[in-house]
């Protein structure tokens, strides 16, 4: 067995050019492989279960000689391959040119002679505001192929969060664009995609390597800075900032538990996230957009909603914060501790020592619960105008139509829109009901009016709104030809109630549907 190293890959622009051609050829890509292991191994491959994956693989090579099986075995379940065997499937770059870019280690030069892989490259595929994108990741061997714990320094490949965050990410065109915390540059080349300049930062050199690697591979260019946060830009503004940060809660100093670079970023408690979301603002220029995941914790006798709250007004930014998930101390450290590899099946006595001290260090702060979630900034494009900021901190775990990088640029929008119209303004203009929109009602049997009337968004965050008699009305009738204020006179009179009054207690919450894209200005 050939030994595996902690490495990173090696830059060299002819062999990756011959590693793009070669891997294209071979169809290894997330379609490919997905085609090759079925629905059935795919899926649990993506549950990080590699046996279906093994059996597929080994069925197919025995079969006859298929690129992808040899591949995936190589790179994502941790198997060795012949040199014979990897030759055939890169035969422009060749096994010497794998071993020259740092991605194989070989145990000799014959063609029966073993090549183990030494970092995982895995397929990565996704759909952004410019289009299908088929990239190759580079990052370290994950578990699956270790078949053991991780070790600290290990750069994370393409993982749910960095899914989420791509997903949820503003796709407007910018001028610049910075990545905090960039990782493997997942992040930094979609942003490729629709910004003029990119700049990714991380404390880790060895993953700014492995970015480095990445871009070059997909032929992007990147401005890569290592330091800390936004040390590497101070001075720096930026048009969208975004940051998949090591938000994880650890225990600090203590044995066994784990102190991953890639999740950890040294501080007690939240005050990562915490203190990115009260300092991104140095680096946003007029107009500018920050979008970030991370953990919050749930402390005892404290609204997390206030507690998180206060961090948006200490930003002195717009602020939106969408909490997703919440997990009990127990299940936080179980899904940690697991995600690095550290299980009561591999070493008991690591595993259960590790958790009764991530349960220590959240009771001696009073946590009783950890949510998880997206925040999104922005700095008003006005400076200095006398502008109260937008805030908004909810929960929305329900399931939401992904990607949600349109939806949240259009909420920004509609908060500018609705901040700039005075009430007579907005009772002025012309709106319609947003096409995903559904308007539900329910009735108690042998009544004529309903029990609940619903506005229900199909989109997005699906969002619920129940309503009123004179709220449902007035969206009924937004049909883009009448005026707000034409609709109200006509419902005063139908329900009997003063008009004013009537559009006093309509006005916050057409504001609100709004906002939430429910109402939209008529063209």
């Amino acid at each position: 067995m050939v030994a595996v190293t902690s490495s990173v890959p090696v830059t060299d622009p002819t062999l990756l050019d011959a590693l793009r051609s070669d891997l294209r050829s071979a169809d290894y890509t997330l379609d490919g492989v997905r085609s090759l292991l079925g629905p059935v191994a795919a899926d649990a491959l993506d549950r990080e279960e590699a046996l279906p994956a093994r059996v597929v693989t080994a069925s197919a090579l025995a079969s006859g000689a298929d690129g992808r099986a040899t591949l995936l075995r190589l790179f994502q379940l941790g198997e060795d391959v012949t040199r014979a065997a990897l030759d055939a499937v890169l035969p422009t770059l060749r096994t010497a040119g794998a071993e020259r870019l740092g991605l194989v280690a070989t145990q000799g030069a014959d063609d029966g002679d073993a090549v183990r892989a030494v970092v995982d490259l895995s397929p990565y595929a996704a759909v952004d505001a410019a289009g299908e994108v088929d990239w190759w990741i580079a990052s370290d061997l994950g578990e699956v192929a270790r078949r053991g714990a991780l070790p600290e320094n290990f750069v994370l490949g393409v993982g749910g969060a960095s899914r989420t965050l791509a997903q949820i990410t503003v796709r407007e065109p910018r001028g610049s664009v910075l990545d905090v915390g960039t990782g493997c540059g997942i992040q930094a080349l979609h942003a490729s995609r629709h910004a003029g300049a990119v700049v990714a930062t991380d404390i880790d050199a060895r993953a700014l390597a492995y970015a480095r690697f990445n871009a070059a591979l997909a032929g992007v260019r990147l401005d890569l800075r290592e330091g800390s946060m936004l040390e590497p830009v101070l001075g720096e503004t930026f048009d969208l900032v975004v940051s998949n940060p090591p938000f994880v809660i650890t225990p600090r100093g203590e044995a066994g538990v784990g102190e991953f670079t890639y999740r950890d970023g040294g501080a007690v408690g939240d005050d990562v996230v915490r203190s990115l979301v009260t300092s991104v603002g140095s680096v946003l220029a007029p107009g500018g957009v920050a979008q970030l995941l991370g953990n919050w914790e749930h402390r005892r006798g404290e609204d997390w909603a206030e507690r998180v709250g206060g961090w948006l007004t200490e930003s002195g930014l717009d602020g939106w914060v969408v909490q997703r998930e919440v997990q009990d101390p127990a299940q936080y450290a179980e899904l940690w501790l697991r995600d690095g590899g550290i299980t009561p099946d591999r070493d008991r006595a690591r595993f259960e020592g590790a958790y009764a001290a991530w349960l220590a260090d959240l009771d001696r702060r009073g946590v009783e619960g950890i949510g998880f979630g997206l925040v999104t900034l922005r700095r008003p494009a006005l400076a200095g105008a006398a502008v109260s900021p937008w805030r908004r901190v909810e929960e929305i775990t329900g399931t939401v139509a992904q990607p949600l990088g349109a939806t949240i640029a259009r909420v920004l929008d509609a908060v500018d829109l609705v901040r700039d119209l005075t009430s007579e303004a907005l009772l002025g203009r012309r709106w319609q009901v947003a096409g995903d929109v559904t308007d539900e009602r329910y009735f108690t049997p042998g009544e004529a009016s309903p029990r609940v009337m619903l506005l229900r968004a199909g989109g997005g965050f699906a969002r619920t709104v129940r309503t009123e008699t004179g709220l449902a009305a007035f969206v009924g009738a937004c049909d883009g030809e009448l005026t707000g204020v034409q609709i109200v006179a006509a419902l005063g009179t139908l329900l009997e109630v003063d008009a004013a009054a009537l559009a006093a207690e309509l006005e916050p919450q057409l504001r609100g549907l709004i906002t939430d894209g429910l109402l939209l200005p008529a063209p």
